[in-house]
């Protein structure tokens, strides 16, 4: 039986602007029972929340992602971390802060700001007992290294759209932290994705689309949504030696211990 619990989401994002309510209202009748929205400021996290106020089946992750920090000054920092406490605590569908992390894909990176509310946001989890959802593009050491200096491993959470060797995802998975897996896994350049899939143990794999973002073939470069993870669970059953529904059922499971639902 299809029973699909998308992790990582972003329906506030504005490609769904025209058919945003259509398209979730149809989401149980089409196999996905549960999703989690994810914000990366203040404006997208307010719009998580009330997609979850909206459906039963929506859950939210609140926070600011590593390329939206760059507009807000040092003295505003404390005052962003006070307002996501209080939105977290107003709101008991929220169930991880984040996405928070590293990118360091662009030439004007700033690596320190980056830094800075990676760590500010990591204690703010700590603080709440609140697992994270970890960003983390080409900024491996860096991630690692803070995540062992703030002693992560106490509140687990998920490392999101994972593209690091299968080698470090051990090392994440030995920290208690679960392995995002989407499209990518169906790209023909997925392999090290496929690897990582091989190597950690399936009651470490959660699954998610990074809606809009990252459709599996065969609709790669097209807008994509949580009904798309079948072809994301095919190639896990695969990889895995197990039937689609166990990676429905087992994935399930895994979401709902991560989030603590």
């Amino acid at each position: 039986m299809v029973k699909i619990f998308d992790t990582h989401a972003h329906y506030d994002d504005e490609a769904f602007d025209e058919d945003r309510y259509e398209l979730l209202d149809l989401m149980p009748a089409n196999g996905v029972k549960k999703i989690c929205n994810i914000g990366v400021d203040i404006p997208t996290s307010k719009a998580t929340i009330d997609l979850c106020k909206r459906y039963d089946f929506m859950y939210g992750v609140i926070g600011f992602h590593p390329s939206e920090t760059y507009e807000i000054t040092d003295d505003e920092l404390e005052i962003v971390m006070d307002t996501l406490e209080k939105m977290i605590s107003e709101n008991e569908k929220i169930v991880a802060v984040g996405e928070i992390g590293l990118d360091y894909h662009y030439p004007d990176t700033n690596s320190e700001v980056q830094k800075k509310w990676y760590k500010a946001q990591l204690n703010l989890a700590k603080k709440l007992n609140m697992p994270v959802v970890i960003h983390s593009r080409d900024a491996a050491a860096d991630t690692m290294e803070i995540m062992k200096e703030l002693k992560a491993d106490e509140i687990g959470g998920v490392v999101h759209c994972y593209s690091y060797s299968a080698e470090m995802a051990v090392e994440y998975v030995n920290m208690g932290f679960y392995i995002g897996v989407g499209g990518v896994i169906t790209f023909k350049n997925g392999r090290k994705l496929k690897e990582t899939v091989e190597r950690i143990p399936i009651e470490k794999v959660v699954l998610e689309t990074d809606s809009p973002y990252l459709s599996p073939e065969p609709n790669r470069g097209k807008r994509n949504s949580s009904v798309t993870l079948t072809e994301v669970a095919k190639e896990i059953a695969k990889l895995k030696g197990l039937s689609e529904d166990e990676v429905y059922e087992i994935t399930w499971n895994n979401a709902h211990r991560l989030y603590k639902i």
